[in-house]
C-alpha cells in the first residue's frame, strides 16, 4: 500500500496519461515487482459483461458452381480473426435436425436456374419446407447469391430466409441480395454478422478491414473457328458443333459450361420501333444500363418471353385489360399498341435484363488447348398459333458463320466434376447431354487415366441422329471408351431410352457402383433424368437386395459424396 504522499505523486504522473501509457506504465511496475506482465483490459461498455460475447456461430453455404463456398470460406476467416468461432459447413452435409441445437445460423446460398435452390442443397431446402420445425430459438441471416439478369433473382435465399421466419427464428440481420459482383455487399454484410453476434466487440470492428474477396464473371472475347450441323439432313433436329477460338488462354474444368447472352433479332427491333415511332437513337437509362433505344432493345434487355409481371405492368402503363398471359414484347404492342413514343420509354423501364443462356463445354484443356473451346448446342423450335419460332440463344448461335466474334464466360459446375483418374464412370447422356461427357472422354484420353468409362447415349434414329459418332466409336477403339451403350427411339415399334438399356445392363451397372464408380447424368430434367434415376434406385434395390428406402439411402449417400451427380435442364 502506498503512502499518501506517494499515492499523490503517482496520481500527478499519470494524472494526464494517454490510455497506451497507462497499459505501459502497469507493465512496467509489475515487472519491477517481478510480477508476470498481463495485459490490462479496457473497461467493458457499459450495459454488457463478458458473458454476453457470442464465442460460436455456424455458416452453412448451398453452392452448385463454388462461388458460395468461396465466399463463405472467406467471410469464415474474417470472423475467425475477430475471435468468434466458425463452425462452417456445406448444406449437403448439414444435418437439418441439428437446427434445434444452434444459437446463431447465418446461410449463404446460391439460386440456379428457374429459381431453383443448389442441387447438393436441396435436401436441407426441403426439409425446412416440408417440417414445421420449432426455431424460436434461433438467430439468423441470409446472404443470397444470384444474377439480377435472370428473373427470380435470389429466390432461393429469399425462400430461405422466409422460412425460417415461418417457423419462428428470430431474424438478426436483414436479408442480403448479391449479384453476381458481390464483393462490396458481402463485405457489407458480414460486418453486421459480426455486430448483430458480438455486440460487445462492436467497438472493435473498424480496427480489423475486411478482406477483399474476389467476384465477378470474367468475360472473353472469341471468334467462331467452325460450326457444324452434326445431324444428318433427313434429320428432324439440327444440333450444331461450334468450335470457338481465343487469343487469351482459357481456364476451366471438364463439367464447367459456357454462358452467352443472346441478342434478339434485328427484323424484330426494326417492327417494335416502326410500332411505337420511338426514335431508335435516343439514349435512355435504365437500371443496368444506359444506351440507345435500338441497342437497349437488341443487346441488352428481354423481349421475347416477358414474365406475367412484366406483362401486368405493361398493363397498368397502357391502361389495357390485359389476360394473365406470358407473351412476346412485340406481340404485346401488336396486340395492345402504346398510345405513343413517351408511353414506350415507359415500358422500357419495365423490361427485365437479358438472361443468359449456359451450354455444357464439350471441350478439353488438355487435349484441345488453352486457347479453344467447344459446346453442342440443339436449335429448338416451338410453334405459337401455328407458325414456327426458334429458341432465342440456340437461334442466336446457330446463325453464327466462321470468323464472327462472340463474347462469353465460364462457369464452373463445383458438383459436376471428375473423379480421381483411376476411377469409374458410368455417364448417362442422350442428345446435347452428351456434351459434358464428350469433354471427359476426351480429358481422360489425354492425361492417360486408368479409371474405366461407360456411356450410354440416346437420340431418335441411328443414321441421322448418332452426334459424334466417329469420335466415340475411335474412343472405343483405343479403350478410353469402355463400353457404349446405344438407344435410338423411332428404329424400334417400341421405343427404347438410355433408361431400358440401363435396365438391360443392370446386374453390371450395380457392380461398378459397388466398385466405387461414380455416375453422371446430363439432358432433359422431365422426363429423362426422373426416369434415369428411378431406373438407377430399382437397380440397387434387386441387384443388391435392399428395401426401397434402402437403396434411396444408397443412392444419397453417393449424390452426397459427389458420386452422383446431375446436370439437367
Amino acid at each position: 500500500m502506498l503512502s499518501e504522499t506517494k499515492l499523490n505523486i503517482l496520481k500527478q504522473i499519470s494524472s494526464d496519461f494517454s490510455r497506451d501509457e497507462s497499459i505501459w506504465a502497469s507493465g512496467y511496475l509489475a515487472g519491477l515487482a517481478g510480477a508476470p506482465l498481463t495485459a490490462v483490459q479496457p473497461p467493458l461498455q457499459a450495459g454488457f459483461t463478458e458473458q454476453n460475447t457470442v464465442r460460436k456461430i455456424t455458416l452453412a453455404y448451398g453452392t452448385e458452381t463454388g462461388n458460395s463456398k468461396k465466399l463463405a470460406t472467406g467471410l469464415a476467416g474474417i470472423i475467425k480473426k475477430k475471435g468468434v468461432q466458425v463452425k462452417l459447413t456445406d448444406l449437403s452435409q448439414y444435418k437439418p435436425k441439428d437446427l434445434a441445437k444452434e444459437e446463431f445460423f447465418f446461410v449463404v446460398i446460391s439460386t440456379q436456374g428457374e429459381g431453383d435452390p443448389p442441387i447438393l442443397a436441396k435436401k436441407f431446402y426441403d426439409y425446412i419446407y416440408e417440417n414445421e420445425i420449432n426455431l424460436s430459438h434461433l438467430k439468423f441471416g441470409v446472404l443470397a447469391l444470384g444474377d439480377s439478369s435472370y428473373p427470380l433473382f435470389c429466390k432461393t435465399g429469399e425462400d430461405v430466409d422466409s422460412r425460417f421466419e415461418i417457423l419462428g427464428a428470430q431474424r438478426v440481420i436483414p436479408l442480403k441480395k448479391c449479384d453476381i459482383d458481390y464483393e462490396q455487399d458481402a463485405e457489407s454484410w458480414i460486418e453486421h454478422v459480426f455486430e448483430a453476434v458480438n455486440k460487445t466487440s462492436a467497438g472493435s470492428i473498424k480496427n480489423n478491414p475486411v478482406q477483399k474477396a474476389s467476384a465477378g464473371r470474367k468475360k472473353y472475347q472469341g471468334k467462331i473457328s467452325t460450326i457444324i450441323n452434326l445431324n444428318d439432313i433427313t434429320s428432324e433436329k439440327e444440333t450444331y458443333h461450334i468450335e470457338i477460338e481465343t487469343e487469351e488462354g482459357l481456364a476451366y474444368q471438364p463439367g464447367a459450361a459456357l454462358g452467352v447472352i443472346p441478342f434478339n433479332s434485328k427484323e424484330v427491333i426494326d417492327e417494335i420501333i416502326a410500332l411505337t415511332g420511338i426514335d431508335p437513337t435516343k439514349k435512355i437509362e435504365t437500371s443496368k444500363v444506359t444506351d440507345t433505344v435500338e441497342e437497349l432493345l437488341h443487346k441488352h434487355l428481354n423481349i421475347s418471353y416477358l414474365l406475367k409481371t412484366v406483362v401486368n405492368q405493361y398493363a397498368k402503363i397502357t391502361g389495357h385489360s390485359i389476360p394473365e398471359v406470358r407473351l412476346s414484347l412485340l406481340d404485346l404492342l401488336r396486340i395492345y399498341p402504346v398510345k405513343n413514343a413517351e408511353e414506350f420509354e415507359e415500358v422500357i423501364q419495365i423490361l427485365t435484363g437479358q438472361a443468359p443462356r449456359l451450354y455444357s463445354i464439350s471441350s478439353s484443356l488438355e487435349a484441345h488447348g488453352e486457347n479453344e473451346i467447344h459446346i453442342t448446342v440443339a436449335k429448338s423450335e416451338f410453334f405459337i398459333d401455328h407458325q414456327k419460332h426458334n429458341g432465342l440463344c440456340s437461334g442466336f448461335l446457330s446463325e453464327f458463320s466462321e470468323e464472327q466474334d462472340i463474347e462469353f464466360y465460364i462457369q464452373e459446375a463445383g458438383h459436376f466434376r471428375l473423379p480421381e483418374p483411376d476411377k469409374d464412370i458410368i455417364m448417362i447422356g442422350p442428345g446435347t447431354g452428351i456434351a459434358p461427357f464428350r469433354s471427359f472422354l476426351w480429358e481422360r484420353d489425354a492425361i492417360g487415366a486408368d479409371g474405366k468409362n461407360w456411356l450410354f447415349f440416346g437420340d431418335r434414329n441411328f443414321v441421322s441422329d448418332f452426334i459424334y459418332q466417329s469420335e466415340l466409336q475411335d474412343f472405343l477403339k483405343t479403350g478410353s471408351l469402355t463400353h457404349l451403350d446405344l438407344a435410338f427411339s423411332r428404329d424400334t415399334p417400341e421405343k427404347i431410352y438410355v433408361q431400358h438399356k440401363l435396365e438391360q445392363k443392370a446386374q453390371e451397372v450395380f457392380y461398378w457402383l459397388e466398385g466405387g464408380a461414380s455416375v453422371y447424368v446430363c439432358g432433359a430434367k422431365e422426363p429423362m433424368s426422373k426416369d434415369v434415376e428411378n431406373t438407377l434406385l430399382n437397380i440397387i434395390q434387386h441387384q443388391g437386395k435392399r428395401s426401397k428406402e434402402e437403396a434411396l439411402h444408397y443412392l444419397e449417400e453417393m449424390e452426397l459424396s459427389g458420386r452422383y451427380a446431375k446436370d439437367v435442364y
